[in-house]
């Protein structure tokens, strides 16, 4: 952990703007957009993915892995739970939209602009599964989806409306051009809820451009 926090302060000196990614594994460099969201960017902006695995709003807190991001003073921190906070989880992981997840969406906001970040809220990305008529089934996801957008409209946070634009982009694409975006799971049936390679790349463009909608003047960091 000591080495974590010296490489993200020296990566604050270095960088023209910073941004801290947290959330879960559809987040992190190895199943998630986090890799091809700092590919958009240039070398002036740092990107330090925080994201865990199999993390929720409450375990990410729990288990320390809150406390870097707010230590490092970035200029963003960017915020993504919902696929380990449903039913299921265990009770170490699980919250309720409308209480325990709503509180700990507003407690991130709160620490974050006091240690003078900007809090940007992000919506999960969809999980891949089609219904017969061609449409993203509606899961779980949904009710942290919908509180993710009224808190972020009650604190006055910018929203990375990730489930939105990821929904419109796999039905967009279609059931099977969809499937190019999967990771693969190790018994070599597909993963509808992680990345693979071409799924990092698409859905980090996807985040890249969500950003810089909510945040325009990151728009000239972006890669030329």
């Amino acid at each position: 952990m000591r080495l974590l926090l010296a490489f993200l302060l020296t990566m604050n000196c270095l960088a023209g703007m910073e941004i801290v990614l947290t959330g879960d594994s559809t987040v992190n460099d190895e199943g998630g957009w986090g890799t091809g969201f700092r590919a958009q960017f240039g070398a002036d902006v740092a990107v330090v993915n925080l994201a865990l695995n199999g993390r929720s709003s409450k375990s990410f807190r729990d288990e320390g892995a809150w406390a870097p991001a707010l230590t490092f003073r970035p200029d963003y921190i960017l915020i993504q739970f919902g696929h380990n906070d449903g039913p299921g989880k265990g009770p170490e992981r699980e919250t309720d939209p409308k209480t325990t997840y709503r509180a700990n969406l507003i407690r991130y906001i709160k620490e974050a602009r006091s240690a003078g970040a900007k809090p940007v809220l992000v919506t999960s990305i969809v999980r891949r599964v089609f219904t017969e008529d061609g449409h993203i089934k509606s899961d779980s996801l949904v009710p942290f989806v919908e509180e993710a957008r009224l808190v972020a409209a009650q604190m006055q946070v910018p929203l990375m409306d990730m489930y939105a634009v990821t929904k419109e982009q796999c039905e967009a694409f279609g059931r099977e051009k969809t499937a190019e975006l999967n990771a693969v799971t190790k018994d070599g049936k597909p993963d509808t809820t992680h990345l693979g390679a071409v799924g990092r790349r698409e859905v980090g463009l996807l985040a890249a451009k969500e950003f810089v909608r909510v945040v325009p003047s990151a728009t000239d960091f972006l890669r030329k």
